[in-house]
């Protein structure tokens, strides 16, 4: 999470001392940065101890791929990749393949 959220800081040119001192700032596309939310993420490190399936949209314009993969190996997570997912799964294919993703997921727990 705090890889995604400095990512996105850096990519409307906020620095961490802007947002301590704004303490929220909102970005072109509507979203709002928090400083008490970067704070608290930075302050609470995952620890992360349960059985996880991840699935991840190749397409994801907030989620690196590497991010997500070093995240799922280090927790020992499964990661599953769809070529033409996004970060929010809305598309008719990608619920489909959302849907059917699940179904194997229960069937093999």
């Amino acid at each position: 999470m705090q890889k995604l959220i400095l990512d996105m800081m850096a990519s409307v040119g906020v620095t961490e001392e802007e947002l301590r001192a704004k303490r929220v700032v909102s970005t072109p596309s509507g979203d709002e940065l928090s400083w008490e939310y970067l704070h608290y993420v930075q302050t609470h490190p995952v620890h992360w101890d349960v059985p996880t399936e991840i699935l991840y949209g190749r397409k994801d314009a907030l989620s690196t791929y590497g991010t997500i993969a070093a995240f799922a190996m280090s927790h020992g997570a499964g990661l599953t990749v769809m070529e033409n997912g996004e970060h929010w799964f809305h598309t008719a294919e990608q619920m489909r393949f959302l849907d059917n993703w699940i179904t194997e997921c229960e069937n093999a727990g």
